[in-house]
């Protein structure tokens, strides 16, 4: 089957340095918004979606570029504990990293570390913490549901996701280890300051 004429052809693979220059150039003057019209306007034959995620990606100025340093390492690895694959999440904490670098960077990295520091010798250790964890999870699920029982029905809302204290553990850190901590909590502060 042949195209209609009526079907765009768009350019696909890499970039060209003038095809970034033209982006950059309109989006400049008309804003980062409205994507399939800034394609058009820079006479790029690209799609929209192409042009945002080159934009957000890899040409915005506040893109902090260079490997990712042992700090945002280990917070990647905590943010990630706590929220899972929310990339967009996890990136929000860390200035000038996008979310594709981030999750890029859990994919190539980080999960394979996590894997090789798991010796095979506490699987069994940790599967039992694991079935104990499930144990206490259901265990306040069936108080919860016998506490609603006798609240006439009503249903509470008590749900254990993670442990708090366990995820934020630095007993075992050495005070230089977290040094880069109070400065993230303290420059977190300043910014709920500014809303408030």
């Amino acid at each position: 089957m042949e195209k209609s004429s009526a079907a765009k052809e768009y350019s696909k693979g890499a970039w060209t340095p003038e095809e970034d220059r033209k982006l950059a150039e309109v989006i400049a003057v008309h804003g980062a918004k409205r994507w399939k019209t800034i394609a058009a306007t820079a006479g790029l034959s690209r799609c929209g979606k192409s042009c945002r995620l080159r934009w957000l990606n890899y040409l915005r100025p506040n893109i902090k570029r260079g490997n990712i340093t042992d700090q945002e390492d280990d917070l990647i690895l905590r943010l990630h504990k706590l929220l899972g694959n929310r990339w967009s999440l996890i990136a929000g904490r860390l200035p000038g990293r996008t979310d594709n670098e981030i999750k890029n960077y859990w994919n190539s990295h980080l999960s394979k570390k996590i894997k090789q520091k798991e010796p095979q010798s506490e699987a069994p250790e940790r599967e039992g913490k694991e079935a104990q964890r499930r144990r206490e999870t259901e265990r306040v699920s069936v108080e919860a549901r016998e506490e609603s029982s006798s609240n006439g029905g009503e249903e509470s809302k008590t749900s254990v996701d993670f442990d708090v204290d366990e995820f934020f553990d630095f007993s075992n850190e050495s005070p230089l280890n977290l040094e880069w901590v109070s400065r993230f909590l303290e420059s977190d502060k300043g910014i709920c300051d500014e809303k408030s």
